[in-house]
């Protein structure tokens, strides 16, 4: 909708995000053959890019979403979903040749802060760090001389990443002591300022990945890589032991943003405070180590049971469309509405999200059965970010004909204008127009479904007894709406201009009443300032309109200022 459209805009909002009843723990709807299959053909996409080729195509967030809805199928559909897709790819999946000196574990995500709680109780020397959002490189050291660095793959082998990571000024070629030794961390993007609740991962692990797939990188490029490492494996035993040597050998911010913690509410403070302060980079959640571990020969390519993850809130959310609606706002602009299969994202129950123009919708054909991404735009209204897969049965949907509507089609309430000609009334109600107290959507849909506005203008004749033939309208509120409907003649010119739905440029040929706007031509209109030839165009249209003009007349009969003959 045009940017003018406030309170549209605002009444959209609050029923994207009307409340409803939703038990996440209960058993979806059974799957179909075909929709296991799509599931299953996408997840094998999202690993083999992530595991082959070090990419993302998803956030985190969805990804995990997707394997959970899957192992959801499995445990309330016995024998609708293979047992092996029920589980992530197996640490055999081939992601690259060179293998890791000690396996990449991964890390168990803990669901809440009770999960948390319970794993914090059964530890004494517990410390906690960011989750930075990079990707993970084991960095091998011989005598001090940096000699591998080896993507994360599988855990067990993965790229040979060692030319590329040689031209990183971030991560050192030689360590200030002849030491062996063997690290674990994150190539990042280096942000600045960057506040993780307000602009998310920004695409800065994307971002990372482009580099690292290139041959050459020149400096400045080089140098917008950042290293974080998150453990030594063969390092001290004592942690403050090892993050000291590490600071020593050069990874000061290995000791910065790990700290000491022992109970949960420690734990949900660091949390918020990197969630919500700035920081050098990207971060999706925070990760819990315990700083006895056994040593690094004894590690394997699975989670362990000594460091888990605690990831942020998810800003995203996987959503199955249920049905797809065509409102036609006020100037005829169609916006497809997706209603999803109602779910919880960030505090908030989503049920709709708008697919953007017609002309998007399209580009994406998203139909009912289909997985889209959501997300929460400055965490308050749901932004749609694309497409995750489509249903295999593709439904055919009535599609409104979007040369049909226009800035002055459904004037009157037509068949097929019924929700163009309502947006009129509600935008002619509300605070850009005559700003009638008390009179929202819900009072025109009760006037139109009781034959008493079959126009613009015929609530300006209503009296009490026709008022109250309409549903929810008592005698108290009749009475207080004649009263309403009555002091609108006296709103000045331009606000029942605006009313009207005049285009928007009117306002630079005012003061002037109707009888001198009407003869204006493009060539006056034109010569206006801020009215280019666009808007004279779609000026001389408004007021050369037969029922534009016939509202106007209307208006003179009544008194309005500015419309008299």
């Amino acid at each position: 909708m045009p940017t003018a459209s406030f309170l549209p805009a605002l009444w959209l909002t609050l029923w994207l995000l009307a409340p409803v009843t939703w038990a996440a723990d209960a058993c979806p709807r059974e799957p179909s053959t075909g929709d296991v299959a799509a599931l299953m053909e996408r997840l094998a996409e999202w690993d083999d890019a992530y595991y082959r080729r070090g990419e993302s195509p998803v956030s985190d967030d969805v990804y995990d979403q997707a394997r959970s809805r899957l192992a959801t199928w499995r445990r309330c559909f016995p024998g609708r979903v293979p047992e092996a897709a029920a589980s992530p790819p197996s640490m055999d999946h081939p992601a690259g040749e060179t293998r890791h000196p000690i396996p990449q574990t991964g890390l168990t995500k803990l669901p809440d802060a009770e999960a948390v709680a319970r794993w914090l109780a059964r530890r004494h020397d517990a410390w906690i760090q960011p989750k930075v959002d990079g990707v993970a490189v084991t960095l091998v050291y011989r005598r001090g001389e940096l000699v591998a660095a080896i993507s994360r793959g599988d855990g067990v082998a993965g790229q040979d990443w060692t030319a590329r990571v040689r031209g990183l000024p971030a991560v050192p070629q030689r360590l200030p002591e002849p030491l062996d030794a063997v690290l674990q961390g994150e190539l990042y993007r280096r942000l600045q300022g960057h506040v993780q609740a307000e602009a998310g991962d920004a695409g800065a692990r994307a971002e990372v990945i482009g580099l690292l797939a290139r041959e050459r990188l020149d400096e400045a490029e080089a140098a917008r890589v950042g290293l974080f490492v998150w453990d030594w494996p063969d390092g001290p035993a004592d942690m403050s032991i090892r993050l000291q040597r590490l600071a020593a050998l050069g990874f000061a911010d290995s000791a910065a943003y790990t700290h000491p913690v022992a109970v949960l509410a420690e734990a949900k403070r660091r949390r918020r405070a990197w969630f919500r302060s700035p920081l050098p980079f990207a971060t999706d959640g925070v990760v819990l180590r315990q700083a006895s571990r056994p040593p690094g020969t004894a590690w394997e390519p699975e989670p362990p049971t000594w460091a888990v993850a605690w990831k942020h809130p998810p800003r995203e959310a996987l959503a199955e469309v249920r049905a797809v609606s065509f409102p036609v706002g006020r100037t005829g602009r169609i916006t497809p509405l997706l209603h999803l299969v109602p779910l919880e994202l960030a505090g908030r129950t989503l049920r709709r999200v708008s697919a953007g123009s017609l002309a998007s919708w399209r580009a994406q054909d998203i139909r009912p059965g289909d997985q889209v991404i959501v997300a929460l735009a400055g965490l308050t209204i749901p932004r749609l970010e694309g497409v995750a897969w489509h249903a295999p049965e593709r439904r055919a949907l009535a599609v409104p004909d979007a040369e049909a509507y226009h800035a002055l089609s459904c004037l009157r309430p037509a068949p097929g204008c019924e929700a163009q000609f309502l947006a009129r009334l509600a935008w002619l109600s509300g605070p850009a127009a005559l700003d009638l107290a008390g009179v929202g959507p819900g009072t025109w849909e009760a006037l139109v479904a009781a034959g008493l506005v079959t126009g613009l203008l015929e609530w300006l004749a209503l009296d009490e007894a026709a008022l109250r033939r309409a549903h929810g309208i008592g005698e108290v509120r009749a009475e207080r709406l004649v009263a309403t409907f009555a002091a609108a003649r006296e709103a000045p010119f331009p606000r029942w201009l605006e009313a009207l739905g005049a285009p928007p440029g009117v306002e630079a040929a005012l003061p002037a009443d109707w009888l001198t706007l009407k003869e204006h031509d493009e060539e006056a209109w034109a010569a206006l300032p801020g009215v280019g030839p666009g808007r004279a165009a779609a000026l001389v249209a408004f007021f050369a309109h037969p029922e534009v003009r016939r509202l106007a007349e209307r208006l003179g009969d009544l008194g309005v200022a500015g419309f008299g003959r």
